[in-house]
């Protein structure tokens, strides 16, 4: 099996199997990345609708979308999206925006004859106890965590929607999984953030301003699976190019680090040597996160290269860099 995904990665190295590309989400955090790949194949043409010229929650700016951008291959990036306290303050919201987009963009893609359409969820979506590490065929046995619970199932509808249209229409959806992202250019905002990026902003501006202590959320001793966002954006471009079938596909690095090390580890690197204080009232979240990575390998080759403690130095050396004085 391997031998044929080998031929086709040394295929994809010059060129990309579709001409003209919709990505939502194009200009985030992980669409910029998205976005660079594939502007590096030659003839390949990228669309990237803008929130203030199309609204995707609603139908008539979806159709609208399609009709000016007239892909061959849709990119679903585009998320409601946040960290433990936001999901919990917006649970209607994130429920609503992220199910209403991915039903409107499926179904107006099948209608215009769209080649290919790649969504995108969430290990939110994974059962709250699901057996470590997670595997895509555990994906229905139980409810998510609560506190994410309705931003989980909703990206989770994409899969339901994608193999129901597979079956019926023929039509050509895949969905993958992507492990918590980070990296540089992550959204800073403490009240909105996830956990990486808010943990940098914090061990950085307290080293800066000599503080003593910084405070985290929860116990530390959730556990969790971190993926740079540069690797991701290869596994989405890779599974673009490579993947048709309708199995959920996972993508991370198969690694989990408790979040206590995560902290210390990222202060270390920050430089900042006061105390951590646990809000042990706050939520942990999910228990344990760790994904098997093995269908990814296996369908498409897909099989990250960053290092957490890599990829924490680049993300740190970033915000020091963009943000000398503070206040991202």
């Amino acid at each position: 099996m391997f031998s044929g995904i080998l031929k086709h990665l040394l295929i994809l190295n010059d060129t990309f199997p579709y001409k003209r590309v919709t990505v939502t989400g194009g200009t985030g955090f992980l669409g910029r990345f998205v976005t660079g790949k594939l502007k590096a194949f030659d003839g390949v043409e990228v669309f990237v609708p803008r929130s203030h010229d199309y609204n995707l929650i609603e139908k008539n700016d979806v159709e609208r979308m399609l009709d000016d951008s007239q892909p061959d291959l849709v990119i679903h990036l585009a998320a409601v999206v946040g960290g433990i306290g936001h999901n919990q303050k917006n649970p209607g919201k994130f429920f609503y925006d992220n199910l209403m987009m991915g039903a409107q963009l499926i179904e107006q893609s099948r209608l215009r004859g769209v080649k290919k359409f790649l969504a995108t969820g969430t290990v939110c979506a994974y059962p709250k106890f699901t057996p470590v590490p997670f595997k895509e065929d555990d994906l229905w046995n139980g409810y998510p965590e609560e506190t994410n619970a309705p931003y989980g199932l909703a990206k989770k509808m994409m899969l339901v929607q994608s193999q129901a249209y597979r079956d019926q229409y023929g039509f050509n959806s895949i969905f993958v999984l992507p492990a918590n992202l980070y990296g540089p250019g992550d959204k800073l905002d403490l009240e909105t953030s996830h956990v990486v990026p808010a943990l940098v902003r914090k061990c950085v501006e307290a080293r800066r301003r000599d503080a003593g202590f910084i405070e985290v959320w929860g116990s530390g001793s959730a556990s969790r699976e971190f993926l740079y966002v540069e690797d991701c954006a290869d596994g989405i471009v890779k599974a673009a190019a490579l993947y048709d079938e309708r199995d959920p596909v996972n993508l991370g690095n198969g690694r989990e680090v408790v979040i206590k090390d995560l902290v210390e580890l990222i202060a270390r690197l920050a430089g900042f040597d006061g105390t951590i204080r646990w809000q042990s009232d706050k939520p942990d979240g999910q228990p344990r996160r760790q994904l098997d990575t093995t269908r990814a390998f296996e369908r498409f080759g897909f099989q990250a290269q960053t290092s957490l403690e890599q990829g924490l130095r680049q993300t740190i050396d970033w915000y020091e860099t963009t943000f000398p004085e503070g206040g991202a």
